[in-house]
């Protein structure tokens, strides 16, 4: 079975036009949040309070909403 992408599922997807490029950033920006999150959800709510974060705020920083 293939699993076929049409262009717009495409762009939705990297949030760019449906380039190479555009397609390297979608995973570039999906890597760095990746890996914050991870790093921010191993710390103590203690660690967490110290860099003034809350655990609720780790999906909005990861997100880019703050």
């Amino acid at each position: 079975m293939a699993i076929t992408m049409s262009r717009n599922n495409a762009a939705n997807i990297s949030g760019s036009p449906t380039t190479l490029s555009g397609l390297v950033s979608g995973v570039i920006h999906w890597n760095k949040a990746r890996r914050t999150r991870a790093v921010l959800s191993r710390l103590s709510a203690h660690e967490l309070e110290d860099i003034g974060i809350c655990r609720g705020d780790i999906d909005a920083i990861c997100s880019g909403r703050r």
